[in-house]
């Protein structure tokens, strides 16, 4: 970004609509067409433009009909038409959340225009449009730029949305308001060249407050919260957190950086990341396995030696004199809730849904979203609702809802009145049936299993249940994933899933793998562990009879994490086994569709000979032994021998080798060099354990651990070993799978490729 533009940013004038940006990939888009430039250059160029590929004719909704659409079943969804025509995915940044009426508008009419009328809020406080044609990417971008909102490394190997909590500005315990250092951030480092050769993303996020949940900079690559020492406003950074398969807690880099170290103490950061950072291996390029690897002492020498290199830039502190602008003005003058009668349903809503500001005579009051979409028409009447009340305080939020600030509490009624004639007035923001969800199998290509199809049903049942909950109950999170990757930020809540599948009778069902303990608080600050996969269509009875125990079981004031910390995992698994079975198929046929689709989840009844039926029923009895030993890692770790976790994490992903291999090469011993050596030769090689999206990746975890031996024994190295045999060992049922598949006599497919994820 140019001085003049940076200046033009600072103090409030016309944002720049980056033109010449969107000139050159619209004419990328066009060589592309006549097949001038190659595809794999090309996919790299439209993810730094925020546009993806969208999932299609995958044996889910090959006709784009998505699950939002229970929701909104009178909003048409455009199909593909050719290869080049089937539409994407458009992701828009919005930093810290904040976006103007102004703004929503333009994006109502994008939504409209170019998508299928529906606006998707993210877990990272971005805005999705699904079903845009790449053709007209281009002119969406300009109409986006004009009003001051990008797409820019939305997506790709770039530096990712900056978010904040929505709270920033109003909040009782916050530091101070970090929304304009976090747009700061975000400008600074927009297409900056510094951050243009990383072999991963990086994803920030500020915080106002150490204890609260607000920015979750715990699991972000770079993590900063508000911190004031000695009078001088600065910031604790933090770096290397990181969900996805294996989850990582950031480290502290800095105790205590002063506000005009912020940008030039990040820009050294990701000059060494996109220097030493993995690039070959994708599955291990994120910045926290650079951390991991250095150590964080060694991290923090190679910043420090890299910071003094820096060249002075005026933009380090320029901001300062001239904050970035993030707090619209209150509409209308404070004035208190009055005394009288309520519609019917204020006060639920009123219960959870709003927050009273810091600020005398103001509330914050949350949009629950349900599945995180509202329709271009809702929008456009938010926009309404917003210039009467509230003005330009208007944020997203990473529970995928929207946030109005400066709310009068006097015009609370009305309010609630105008959101609810529009749908937007829907309550239990916070609780249990604020259910998040990543899109899974509806439109991304690596889903498993239908994320937002179960968090539907869930919203849908525990809303029924919702007014006899016991209240502690109803503060429970509940977070949903389509596959391991967490992008529905599973291993952070109360009640995680994520998809995966398993085989039975040759017959492949879609199941979740149940994560429980995370921690939402402090700043997401801790990550909870599996203690088991349940058919999908049994996770709302899982949901249940967590729910239930914890209820009748809990000590007084116990939360959820405490709970089943003090149960261990052993007694937790015994509350979900009674739902880990699938029926047989003639029993019931539901077990074998995925929520949100009538269609089998697997391709039909497979034919496979005398040989393959024997290979499966081998692997299946043998993978049962692997499970065991991984939840005996799971449980050695929750009681603290981190030694014997790491260990049997070890002797799990040997055992889940050995069960293939044994599927074709039955006297293999029980060394681990001959396991080792036989896995890699026959499926490593072969690259019959490989991925079209994970690649080698679970491969490695075993290969690498055991050329490596035993690791430090630490509780870091147990928890990631633990997490990588889990993974392994869903690998390994997704390498079972594609055998049958591929076996003689049966259907040639590489459908069940995408079991394994990425």
């Amino acid at each position: 970004m140019s001085e003049r533009t940076w200046k033009q940013v600072l103090e409030g004038k016309t944002i720049p609509a980056w033109e010449d940006e969107i000139d050159i990939f619209e004419g990328q888009v066009g060589l592309r067409k006549q097949g001038k430039i190659d595809e794999k250059v090309f996919a790299e160029t439209r993810l730094r433009r925020g546009a993806y590929g969208q999932r299609y004719d995958n044996g889910h909704r090959a006709d784009g009909l998505a699950v939002k659409q229970l929701a909104f079943p009178d909003v048409p969804t455009k199909g593909p038409e050719t290869v080049w025509d089937a539409p994407g995915m458009c992701r828009i940044k919005i930093p810290f959340g904040g976006v103007t009426p102004e703004q929503l508008e333009v994006l109502a009419d994008c939504a409209e225009e170019y998508s299928d009328g529906i606006l998707h809020v993210t877990t990272r406080q971005d805005f999705q449009l699904h079903f845009v044609h790449i053709e007209d990417t281009p002119d969406m971008m300009r109409r986006l730029a004009a009003v001051g909102i990008t797409t820019r490394e939305a997506c790709g190997n770039s530096v990712r949305n900056v978010t904040a909590c929505p709270r920033a500005g109003v909040c009782h315990t916050e530091t101070f308001d970090v929304s304009p250092y976090s747009k700061a951030l975000m400008l600074f480092l927009l297409g900056h060249p510094d951050v243009q050769d990383f072999g991963r993303k990086m994803k920030p996020a500020f915080s106002g407050c150490q204890h609260e949940a607000c920015g979750l900079v715990q699991m972000h690559d770079v993590g900063y919260v508000a911190k004031v020492q000695d009078g001088q406003r600065g910031f604790s950074f933090v770096v290397g957190g990181g969900l996805g398969p294996v989850p990582h807690q950031a480290k502290t880099l800095y105790d205590f950086i002063p506000e005009e170290e912020l940008l030039p103490a990040t820009q050294a950061v990701c000059r060494v990341f996109a220097r030493l950072g993995e690039k070959a291996n994708r599955g291990r390029a994120r910045i926290k396995f650079l951390v991991a690897k250095l150590g964080i002492d060694e991290f923090r020498k190679l910043v420090d030696e890299e910071r003094k290199k820096l060249p002075h830039d005026d933009r380090w502190t320029a901001f300062l004199n001239d904050m970035p602008r993030t707090q619209g003005d209150a509409v209308r003058e404070p004035a208190a809730l009055p005394a009288g009668d309520r519609a019917p349903g204020f006060d639920e809503w009123y219960a959870t849904n709003i927050y009273r500001q810091r600020q005398e005579g103001y509330a914050l009051v949350t949009l629950n979203l349900p599945l995180g979409d509202l329709t271009s028409e809702q929008t456009r009447s938010l926009v309404d609702i917003a210039r009467e009340y509230v003005g330009d305080n208007i944020r997203t939020t990473v529970e995928q809802n929207m946030v109005l600030r400066y709310v009068r509490e006097a015009d609370l009624p009305k309010l609630h009145a105008a959101l609810v004639a529009v749908g937007l007035g829907t309550p239990g923001a916070s609780t249990i049936v604020d259910v998040n969800a990543c899109p899974g199998t509806d439109t991304c290509k690596l889903g498993i299993a239908a994320s937002r199809g179960l968090a539907a049903e869930l919203i849908k049942q525990l809303t029924v249940k919702s007014a006899s909950m016991d209240e502690a109950v109803k503060g429970l999170r509940v977070n949903i994933s389509g596959c391991f990757n967490s992008c529905g930020q599973h291993h952070v809540a109360d009640i995680g899933f994520y998809g995966n599948s398993r085989k039975v009778a040759k017959r492949t069902v879609p199941h979740f793998q149940v994560i429980l303990g995370g921690q939402w608080t402090e700043n997401a600050g801790a990550y909870g562990l599996a203690v088991g996969s349940v058919p999908s269509k049994a996770a709302p009875q899982v949901v249940d009879a967590l729910a239930d125990a914890y209820a009748a079981g809990r000590e007084k004031n116990e939360i959820f994490q405490s709970w089943i910390a003090r149960l261990g995992k052993r007694e937790v698994r015994k509350i979900i086994e009674p739902f880990m079975k699938v029926p047989a198929y003639e029993d019931d046929k539901s077990f074998y569709t995925d929520w949100g689709d009538s269609r089998e989840f697997t391709i039909g009844d497979l034919g496979v000979g005398e040989c393959a039926g024997e290979i499966v029923s081998l692997f299946a009895i043998e993978i049962v032994k692997a499970e065991g030993q991984a939840f005996d890692a799971q449980c050695s770790l929750d009681e603290g021998d981190y030694v014997e976790a790491e260990d049997l994490a070890y002797k799990s992903m040997l055992t889940a080798a050995r069960s293939l291999v044994r599927s074709e090469y039955i006297d293999v011993s029980e060394k681990p060099d001959d396991i080792v050596n036989e896995f890699k030769k026959r499926f490593v090689d072969s690259e019959r354990f490989y991925d079209k999206y994970a690649k080698d990746k679970f491969a490695r975890y075993l290969l690498t651990r055991h050329a490596d031996g035993p690791g430090r024994g630490d509780l870091d190295d147990a928890k990631a070993r633990t997490e990588e045999a889990l993974l392994f060992i869903e690998a390994a049922h997704a390498c079972d799978a594609r055998q049958s598949v591929a076996a003689p006599g049966g259907p040639v497919a590489d459908v069940l490729a995408e079991q394994a994820g990425a």
